[in-house]
């Protein structure tokens, strides 16, 4: 039953994507309704603090735009990237590692698609480039990270072991910085250059609400950063909550400040994009939890089968179950009983640790349809066999380089 369940989660997710647009998410409730009325699944869990922060962020974005801001981080970026051109490329997946690192969540990278695809596209360069790479970048950038989610569940999974944080990230630093930089590589002459578009120039009363609009939401993202760093400036509230907060707040104060309009931001492409990637993750991610729970006794059984008898497929089961899980954290969670019982080498866990970055290969996660649904452009996609989508290069590369290179110093150092 599991492979039958399994073919029509593809099913789904094949034509979802063929369909388009929100017809993806809409094909995955068809799909939801017939694992949890018609063969008795669990209904699973949609992500509902993940769509809370896209509808936050992409709230605040819209916002930006319509007071003028988008346009006005376009003239800037304008003048430097038709120098280089390809310069986008390198530098969109290095901020997002950053920003990710110190904020401990790969969603705040949603304010930073749709910058990074118009400002790819006024350039004259393909926005698939930067939009992929920079979602595996955000990836990478969240397993380093000493705030996030994962990380925490790797110290518990190691706990009594020589390893603890200061090993994890003098490991996972140097070699998610190896992955993102083998990543940029796979892609940097992906595709052909587009024609590059002129930004409109703004003068004016026009010009002066924009910028102050691009500091209102930088002020946001810098805040953002902060309470990833410091979880007690947060007041007991989770990041998801606060990023939700911080961003509202933001999109609030440029209509009061700013004269933005209320209806231009909602008929904004930002907004447009948003709203579709908002639909088809509910969509997704609800059909890939159901079939999870109800098939979780016999997924994590055969992986602990495959690592008592190869110790290092324990890569191949992080890579595996992140896959279906679609959380790094969850993975770690759920494979650390059975490295334990198994006897799993601290040092081996470690060194495989970054393999847990499979969420990509599947088109399902929050960012990567984000990412293709913030490109107006169309070149970042998902592609007709599902598999072979945008992200797929950069992340294989990604992940195989960062997971070579951490291995190296686990055994180098004698960790475990």
């Amino acid at each position: 039953m599991i492979w039958l369940e399994l073919a029509i989660l593809l099913a789904c997710i094949l034509v979802g994507a063929r369909v388009g647009g929100i017809g993806l998410g809409a094909v995955s409730g068809l799909g939801l309704l017939v694992f949890v009325f018609g063969f008795g699944l669990p209904p699973g869990r949609p992500p509902t603090q993940v769509l809370g922060m896209i509808i936050a962020v992409i709230t605040a974005l819209s916002v930006m735009q319509a007071a003028g801001g988008l346009d006005y981080l376009l003239e800037i970026a304008e003048g430097v990237l038709r120098r280089n051109p390809a310069r986008i490329t390198v530098l969109a997946p290095l901020v997002t590692y950053v920003l990710i690192f110190v904020s401990g969540t790969q969603h705040v990278i949603y304010a930073l698609l749709p910058i990074i695809a118009e400002v790819s596209r006024n350039a004259g360069v393909r926005p698939e480039r930067p939009l992929s790479v920079s979602v595996i970048a955000a990836q990478q950038g969240l397993t380093a990270s000493p705030v996030s989610a994962v990380t925490v569940a790797l110290v518990g999974a190691l706990a009594g072991s020589p390893i603890g944080l200061p090993q994890i990230l003098l490991v996972a630093i140097p070699s998610t910085l190896i992955g993102v930089a083998a990543g940029i590589l796979a892609v940097f002459r992906r595709g052909v250059i587009t024609a590059a578009a002129s930004a409109a120039k703004l003068e004016g009363v026009a010009r002066r609400n924009a910028i102050g609009a691009c500091l209102v939401f930088v002020t946001a993202i810098v805040f953002v950063v902060l309470l990833g760093l410091f979880p007690e400036l947060r007041r007991g509230v989770g990041m998801g909550g606060a990023i939700m907060i911080v961003m509202l707040a933001s999109a609030g104060a440029t209509f009061l400040l700013f004269g933005a309009s209320a209806e231009a931001a909602v008929k904004g492409g930002v907004m447009k994009g948003g709203l579709v990637a908002f639909v088809s993750i509910l969509g997704v991610s609800w059909l890939g939890s159901s079939f999870f729970e109800g098939n979780q006794t016999e997924i994590v059984g055969a992986m602990s089968t495959l690592v008592t008898e190869h110790p290092w497929s324990f890569a191949v089961c992080l890579f595996a179950l992140s896959i279906l899980l679609m959380s790094q954290a969850a993975t770690i969670v759920t494979l650390a009983p059975v490295a334990s019982a198994i006897g799993l080498p601290p040092a081996l866990f470690l060194g495989v640790y970054p393999a847990v970055n499979g969420t990509f290969f599947l088109p399902t996660y929050g960012t990567v349809l984000a990412a293709v649904s913030l490109d107006q452009s169309g070149t970042t996609r998902i592609g007709r066999f599902v598999v072979n989508h945008s992200f797929m290069r950069p992340g294989l590369v990604s992940v195989a380089a960062s997971t070579l290179a951490a291995l190296g110093p686990t055994v180098a150092f004698g960790f475990g």
